[in-house]
């Protein structure tokens, strides 16, 4: 099962910002928590890997934000 998701461009005078937003069913599929630190692949042209970092997969410091 898939689940569509369309990409998003914002342009700025001197950037541009593109957004891909994960559906909530997967998300939670994934245990995902705020402010986890994720990393991207790009296998090829057609596949983009996503994986957790040691760090956020241990719950260690990328995890979560350091109070001050």
């Amino acid at each position: 099962m898939g689940y569509p998701t369309r990409v998003q461009l914002i342009r700025r005078k001197a950037s541009q910002q593109w957004y891909v937003n994960f559906p909530a069913a997967l998300a939670q599929a994934m245990e995902f928590r705020k402010g986890e630190v994720i990393e991207w692949a790009v296998l090829d042209r057609d596949t983009l890997l996503l994986r957790r970092t040691a760090c956020a997969d241990a719950g260690g410091p990328a995890a979560r934000k350091k109070k001050r």
